[in-house]
């Protein structure tokens, strides 16, 4: 409805929505959810809310993160669902969030939402680092199985590992900001210019490094933990390393984008996402969700990852994150995938 407001003239538009014409009202999302999940997310709430329609516009985190900052002076998004919380950090420093308390929103654990009143921004679930080997492959290749982030820099896992491009990928930036946390900034960059050496690739996916070495093209893939105990599930020989040093983590996490023209409509989104029913919709694809008592145990889901996720600063890797992904970018993109 915004979109056509802009070009029709007010008793034109006066005269449309007097027949009804545009009585709905689509909302345009901007969304890192993966995106065979989007459709029942969209189904739930527009039987909730008949007059207003989704319109998902569907990317990488990383990829997401751009867009909205490059159209920060024209926002052509109504609401940011499912965006890691670091990113959403940024923006609100940016001035590019419109605070909203959700109805319900003090049901979340603490931590899960933004400690503004109102809150800025409200997280969905964790996704949560992990390592996915392929137990065929790393036989085939004599491959002992790591159990640290500082075996992956052996010299025996050369060419043997892909992970997310962090400049891409949401999963890629918790990696590299848990490791900068975990390690030090000096131990950290020297940590992962060991890594480079073994790296076949970088991908713009989180979930790609799981997905390859599940179906045996890499033995060894850095992704998210779900994404490994989805594939275990399918049948894929994987085993999901949880290293010993401690996991970097993040939330997708939803946001009003300041100056939307369907504020109203997306108010109703933001009181959806913090639901019981939501958060059980979470659940399907996460281990760890924002309301307590919901999340039922994921099968294959490693043991101890919960304990392993870092303190996360937050506010560090928002603060830095420019900073990060150019150092990022100069050191390692040379072996990033075509986009």
């Amino acid at each position: 409805m915004k979109k056509l407001s802009k070009v029709l003239g007010g008793v034109a538009l006066a005269a449309l929505m007097a027949t009804g014409a545009l009585a709905e009202t689509e909302l345009t999302v901007y969304t890192a959810v993966e995106a065979v999940d989007l459709p029942r997310y969209k189904e739930a709430f527009e039987k909730l809310h008949p007059d207003i329609t989704i319109n998902w516009v569907r990317d990488s985190t990383g990829v997401i993160t751009a867009k909205l900052l490059a159209e920060k002076n024209n926002p052509q998004a109504d609401i940011i669902w499912g965006v890691s919380a670091t990113s959403l950090l940024l923006m609100k420093s940016e001035g590019m969030l419109e605070p909203y308390k959700p109805e319900g929103v003090e049901n979340l654990k603490k931590g899960f939402y933004d400690s503004d009143e109102p809150p800025y921004w409200v997280g969905q679930d964790a996704y949560v680092g992990a390592v996915c080997v392929n137990t065929i492959e790393a036989e085939k290749h004599g491959l002992t199985m790591p159990t640290s982030w500082k075996d992956l820099t052996d010299p025996m896992y050369k060419d043997m590992v892909i992970m997310p491009n962090p400049n891409s990928s949401g999963t890629g930036f918790l990696d590299v900001s848990g490791w900068l946390q975990i390690f030090g900034e000096d131990e950290g960059w020297a940590y992962m210019d060991a890594l480079h050496e073994n790296i076949a690739r970088y991908t713009h996916s989180g979930s790609k490094p799981c997905k390859l070495a599940a179906s045996g093209e890499i033995p060894i893939g850095v992704s998210f933990a779900f994404r490994g105990a989805k594939s275990k599930s399918e049948g894929a020989p994987i085993e999901i390393i949880v290293p010993s040093e401690g996991v970097g983590w993040d939330m997708e996490s939803s946001a009003i984008v300041a100056g939307t023209d369907d504020l109203e409509a997306a108010q109703k989104l933001m009181d959806f996402a913090v639901t019981k029913q939501a958060n059980e919709m979470y659940n399907q694809s996460f281990a760890v969700v924002a309301m307590p008592g919901i999340a039922k145990p994921v099968e294959h889901f490693p043991e101890g990852l919960e304990e392993a996720m870092i303190d996360n600063d937050f506010e560090f890797a928002a603060n830095n994150r420019a900073r990060i992904l150019e150092e990022w970018q100069k050191r390692y993109d040379s072996k990033s995938e075509a986009k």
